[in-house]
């Protein structure tokens, strides 16, 4: 029943995905700089759609996810930032200050959040579930792909390894986001809970819960964790090295100089095609087709 529901919306709704111009904003605090990069809202089909060959059942239902513009941290939190944020530096894997940091509580990351905020006047967070989920995918410019960026996962993940690696050693995804898939887990804002089977706008989770979300797989996970709609929980208060965050905000409203550094980052458009079964076709497939979220009919 699950599968013939998430067909269903994949008939139904496309991705909007069309060209527009991505910015990379440059923030410094107490001497470290870090990118946070614009996000164009836009329409999705979240959970386990067709191209991620073998999703969980908590990636059904598949579901239209609606979201308005946001900030997400071009890499992981590394351990230089937490540090000049923090005063410590809790993490595992030590010896270079551009590994993500790890060995921090969900509930340790609020903290984090709440004074980079009061040290540079942003309102950073942890992304929501969805806003993560639609970054990993590319955004409006989205090649759905199984993994961020590729479907060769040694193309942009680091996994089945024994330890964290330097941030933005690998491919980036469509967006210019690095290590969505694989190095760390990143915690989430969210509730851990089911997926709604209606259309949402801007979900933010269940109000209550007992776990929250971590995405993105790890240095030391298979193949599965690091795909862009695994799924899995953790206690707030639970720390281990394979466990870390990255940066969300909000777009600031009439203060487009309030963080500094834009740099034109535009991608092309999407040219992946499917059909009305939500297969990948190539471009002289005959019939209905769905491209950047429109259903076309070609003779």
């Amino acid at each position: 029943m699950k599968k013939i529901i998430s067909i269903l919306l994949v008939l139904l709704v496309g991705v909007s995905a069309w060209a527009q111009e991505s910015a990379k904003r440059e923030v410094t605090v107490n001497g470290v700089t870090f990118n946070m990069i614009e996000v164009q809202g836009g329409r999705f089909n979240m959970g386990g759609t067709c191209e991620q060959l073998t999703p969980e059942d908590d990636e059904f239902p598949i579901h239209v996810v609606s979201l308005e513009n946001y900030l997400i941290g071009e890499t992981e939190v590394t351990q230089a930032l937490w540090l000049a944020v923090m005063g410590d530096n809790p993490s595992g894997f030590q010896g270079d200050m551009n590994l993500p940091v790890e060995r921090v509580t969900w509930n340790e990351c609020q903290t984090f959040v709440s004074k980079l905020q009061t040290l540079t006047g942003i309102e950073f967070r942890l992304p929501t579930e969805a806003e993560w989920e639609y970054a990993a995918r590319g955004g409006v410019y989205t090649h759905y792909y199984q993994y961020s960026g590729s479907n060769n996962i040694d193309d942009v993940a680091w996994h089945d390894g024994d330890c964290t690696r330097v941030v933005a050693q690998l491919q980036p995804n469509e967006l210019g986001l690095y290590d969505m898939s694989g190095n760390v887990f990143e915690w989430c804002q969210d509730w851990y809970g089911d997926y709604p089977m209606m259309p949402v706008e801007s979900p933010t989770g269940p109000e209550t819960g007992e776990n929250r979300v971590r995405r993105g797989g790890s240095w030391g996970g298979s193949a599965n964790g690091p795909r862009v709609t695994f799924r899995i929980y953790e206690l707030e208060n639970i720390r281990y090295n394979y466990i870390g965050l990255r940066l969300a905000a909000n777009v600031p409203i009439g203060e487009p100089n309030s963080i500094v550094g834009v740099t034109d980052n535009s991608k092309p458009k999407s040219e992946v095609r499917y059909n009305v079964m939500g297969q990948q076709v190539d471009k002289d497939y005959k019939g209905i087709v769905i491209e950047d979220g429109q259903k076309t009919l070609t003779r």
